[in-house]
């Protein structure tokens, strides 16, 4: 398929041309150089001003390192590790590895050493790229475990200047020593980016590793390249266009090793041709966003709970005038602002109301927030609160919900333009099918199905049937009007005594629909009933303490306290009372509940870096705790080893209290 306006009028004839042969991303790169040249492709913040690199200098930069790579000895085939937060030489790695047909390998930068071995090990890596002298350590503390990484590339010097490994190089040497290799081989770049095709492999991409040791999911071109075009075509964002431009502006923010990031700020804009920005750091995301003004945003629901919530904070800390007028404009904004961005018509009085709301609150708050100028914002991951579609449906922001996994190139699902539901995650994107299962197991193919697991024939056999259907190990329906909704992984869906159906993430994602609640495990297979640990969100509950005037020391004395543990409750019994009103998931209220003395943490095994539970090792790790759950007590002592920032491991100890929630009869069940 093809994407629109990827080229002035003048140049549609030749880059429709040029398409029949960009079946690889070095291609379309070139392709990218030839015709918009100077237009904009990247940017980076560094010490607080904006750095610009057009397509022309990308495409040089790419083909410098690239030779500096085959200096080394990098050859087709061969692995490259790449380590850091988002930089445009991390990307622009991407792109140089490609060109020489060898596979590059992003990974968590928030990684420890030991995580990394795995993955490094099973890969066989032979050159790493990484951000700074942190990850540099991390690869030296390994190095002597890894016994195919031949070279070690960093891109910020600061620090390095002591360190005399003859592995180690500087990017600027590798830079340098890439075009005196292309000046004494002026055929090899071109010829290595012309030998390679659609069916080579693209990337490798690793699971989570939620169950076990992750896996490395291998892409071809084929694969990525074809989602990224049909996703870019779907989006019609308004009446005069079709699709994504070379137009939009993204701000690459969320994990190089994430197969969203690698599709939004990547494939899509290479196959599209617009620009992606790096933040200065983390710290500096909001900042950096309103001063880019992004048309196309990416975030999981938790990015989305955190800046309602600092939204919500801010306005219990205004003016009583301001606090009116907030709640005044929003009521009105719910009522009309999804009508107005699902292009639906309404009475011209309420379009005024919306527009006096817009110049006076729903505008400074987009503004506060970087979402000036979106015009599509996609959620995945976790389910999202319908209050959280409301809210930025209500300021005119088309936010929607899609489905997918690394195994899919992300795009399985996404909802269509006027058919968002909060419950939903929409219906198939173009080219894929999606079915339920005998078992009520969700599978799917299409053009962006892995090739497979790399060194893993069985698992690939076990997740890829002959005929090409994906196994997604998601538990789903389809509604009546054809939109999939999404229970459960299938392997954690299970049952009460009585035969009823019990879904943990289902119920746990009710809960972190709450501002005060960051992550839940809910437990109850095989038992009479269900009970959870909680997690309270520290910012949240901590301004609702302080404003009471409740004092506390920290997170652990903040979660003990009994009006937290009646905020939460709160929380606990609503959750109750609309899963009291499901035919299918009625029997799922929770009964006890206790609130954990320390947060979940990926440092402490609990979470993977993507932040997903890793429900065995929790019910492992605290099992005291849930015998307490399930036992006649109302406390529980429990002694947790938990790692600090700076490497240290300490001993917390709590004595955790345990409460009862309210249940309610089962109304729809008993309908029925």
């Amino acid at each position: 398929m093809e994407t629109t306006t990827m080229a002035k009028p003048e140049n549609i004839g030749a880059a429709a041309q040029a398409r029949q042969s960009t079946d690889t991303f070095p291609k379309l790169l070139q392709e990218h150089a030839r015709v918009r040249g100077d237009r904009p492709a990247m940017r980076e913040k560094d010490l607080g001003i904006w750095q610009t690199w057009t397509w022309r200098e990308i495409a040089a930069e790419v083909q410098a390192l690239a030779c500096g790579f085959a200096a080394l000895g990098l050859a087709r085939g061969d692995r490259v590790a790449i380590i850091g937060d988002n930089r445009p030489r991390l990307y622009w790695t991407i792109a140089a590895a490609q060109c020489l047909g060898a596979i590059p390998l992003p990974m968590y930068q928030d990684s420890v050493a030991e995580e990394m071995v795995f993955v490094l090990q099973d890969a066989g890596v032979k050159l790493a790229v990484v951000e700074d002298q942190e990850q540099v350590d991390k690869l030296l503390e390994i190095h002597d475990r890894l016994p195919n990484l031949e070279h070690v590339v960093y891109d910020d010097p600061r620090g390095m200047r002591h360190y005399n490994q003859p592995f180690l190089h500087a990017a600027a040497e590798v830079l340098g020593s890439g075009r005196i290799y292309h000046d004494e081989h002026p055929e090899f770049f071109q010829g290595q980016v012309d030998g390679g095709k659609g069916e080579d492999l693209a990337i490798m991409l690793y699971t989570s590793g939620t169950t076990g040791n992750p896996k490395g999911v291998a892409h071809t071109y084929n694969s990525m390249i074809i989602t990224a075009r049909n996703s870019v075509q779907m989006e019609g964002l308004t009446d005069q266009m079709e699709g994504l431009t070379d137009q939009e502006e993204v701000l690459a923010y969320l994990p190089m090793a994430w197969v969203g990031d690698n599709l939004f700020s990547y494939a899509q804009s290479m196959v599209a041709g617009f620009c992606v920005s790096c933040p200065e750091s983390s710290e500096t995301v909001m900042t950096d966003m309103r001063e880019i003004g992004p048309t196309y945003y990416f975030a999981p629901p938790r990015v989305y709970e955190n800046l309602l919530t600092q939204v919500t904070i801010r306005m219990e800390d205004a003016s009583p005038i301001k606090r009116w007028m907030f709640n005044y404009f929003m009521d009105h904004a719910k009522k009309v602002g999804v009508k107005i961005v699902d292009k639906q018509p309404v009475p011209f009085m309420d379009w005024l109301g919306y527009q006096l709301g817009n110049f006076l609150v729903y505008g400074p708050i987009k503004n506060v927030l970087g979402f000036s100028r979106i015009k599509l914002a996609y959620t995945a991951g976790e389910a999202i609160g319908p209050e959280l579609f409301d809210f930025y449906r209500a300021l005119n922001i088309n936010i929607k919900q899609l489905y997918g996994s690394t195994e899919a190139y992300v795009m399985v699902c996404v909802q269509p333009n006027g058919q968002v539901k909060p419950d939903t995650v929409g219906t198939p994107v173009p080219g894929v099918e999606v079915k339920i299962d005998d078992n009520g197991e969700v599978i799917f193919k299409g053009p962006g199905v892995f090739h497979s697991y790399w060194n893993r024939p069985d698992a690939t056999a076990e997740t890829m049937t002959p005929d090409g259907w994906v196994l997604t190990g998601d538990a789903g329906f389809f509604d009546d009007d054809g939109h999939l909704k999404i229970i459960d992984r299938a392997k954690d869906v299970g049952k009460f005594i009585d035969g009823s159906m019990f879904a943990p993430k289902y119920i746990e994602n009710k809960l972190k629909f709450f501002p005060y609640i960051k992550e839940v495990v809910a437990f109850g297979d095989k038992r009479e009933n269900a009970c959870a640990f909680i997690n309270i969100d520290l910012s949240a509950v901590g301004s609702w303490a302080e404003k009471r005037g409740l004092a506390y020391t920290g997170y652990t004395d903040l979660a003990g306290q009994d009006a937290v543990y009646e905020l939460i409750r709160e929380c606990v019994e609503k959750v109750n009372a609309d899963l009291a009103a499901d035919p299918r998931l009625g029997n799922s209220q929770i009964k006890r509940f206790l609130i954990l003395h320390k947060e979940l943490d990926a440092d402490d095994g609990e979470l993977t870096r993507t932040r997903k539970v890793r429900r065995r090792f929790i019910a492992d790790k605290y099992g005291v705790l849930i015998d307490a759950l399930y036992a006649d007590v109302n406390h529980c002592l429990i002694e947790t080893q938990v790692k600090f920032e700076d490497g240290r491991v300490g001993m917390v100890r709590a004595d955790l209290k345990i409460a009862e929630a309210k249940r309610y009869p089962r109304i729809a069940q008993s309908a029925a």
